[in-house]
């Protein structure tokens, strides 16, 4: 690798205070449903107390990011209000920020509840539409300048799971990415502040998220930080014929190959046991070496 590749691939995102190093190793984003009815953990953090608990534990389990989400994107469900997602999120975010010091992320596709957020201290902005549920949405991250996460997602997380289709998955992922990349640029959010999502389970069929993982490098061409979301999901289920609590394995296989083939930051709900597998293979794909 050269010195040009390595000032080309390194990715620093700014959140808050805190500066991320993406270059330096695999970064882990851990998951904080604060919801009754997400896929996995609905329920499990629904009260305050235990959410706040919780995030206290990923991040002392090795969490780079904590990303809270308020509002289940799981197929099928259907959407929320503006004020009954901030009634979840408000409290443990602002407990979170007084309690941790690690960056604090906020899944949401709604300009309002993103501006509260980020009004509250939240570092980063996570939106499985890309910017396109809400057009709003660009202009409040921008004035923020906050990091966002830009996900693919064909349909919406009531519907997209009902005969999703693709000619080529890569393409139209890459397609809809670089679009958004375009829609946040003109709205002025900076190229260092997006990191792009191809949005596993989102839209998908079964073969599609394999596919995803398998030729995942081919999304550096957008030239963005790269996150991967596979963990629990029902792609590992199906073939393991597991439950969402015992797809650990899966989740870690998916983990290891998604960091082999470009993967920056991966986004779990088991932090401990995943954290474990970013070190091995950050050292088998040398992004970090035995001397650190």
């Amino acid at each position: 690798m050269t010195q040009t590749d390595n000032i080309q691939s390194q990715f620093l995102l700014k959140c808050g205070e805190k500066v991320i190093d993406l270059s330096s190793r695999t970064h882990i984003m851990g998951i904080l449903n604060v919801t009754p009815d997400s896929f996995s953990d609905g329920g499990e953090y629904f009260d305050t107390n235990r959410a706040v608990e919780r995030g206290i534990q990923m991040a002392e389990e090795g969490a780079d990011i904590i990303d809270i989400g308020a509002e289940s994107t799981r197929p099928g469900a259907e959407p929320i209000s503006t004020d009954a997602e901030l009634k979840r999120l408000l409290p443990v975010l602002e407990q979170l920020l007084k309690t941790i010091d690690v960056p604090i992320s906020v899944d949401t596709y709604k300009s309002e509840v993103a501006e509260s957020a980020l009004r509250a201290g939240a570092h980063i902005i996570n939106d499985i539409s890309g910017l396109r549920f809400d057009p709003a949405m660009k202009d409040v991250v921008a004035r923020f300048d906050a990091p966002v996460i830009i996900m693919h997602i064909k349909g919406e997380p009531k519907n997209m799971q009902i005969d999703p289709y693709y000619e080529d998955v890569m393409i139209e992922i890459s397609d809809y990415l670089a679009e958004s990349i375009r829609l946040a640029s003109l709205a002025g959010i900076k190229k260092e502040n997006i990191v792009v999502d191809p949005g596993i389970g989102f839209g998908k069929r079964l073969e599609d998220n394999y596919e995803i993982i398998r030729r995942l490098s081919e999304l550096k061409r957008l030239g963005c930080p790269i996150l991967l979301g596979p963990s629990r999901k029902s792609f590992l289920g199906k073939i393991l014929n597991l439950p969402p609590a015992e797809r650990l394995e899966g989740t870690m296989a998916a983990v290891a190959i998604g960091i082999q083939n470009g993967a920056d930051i991966v986004r779990v709900h088991d932090v401990k046991a995943v954290s474990r597998v970013c070190q091995i293979a950050d050292l088998i794909v040398a992004k970090r070496s035995l001397t650190k």
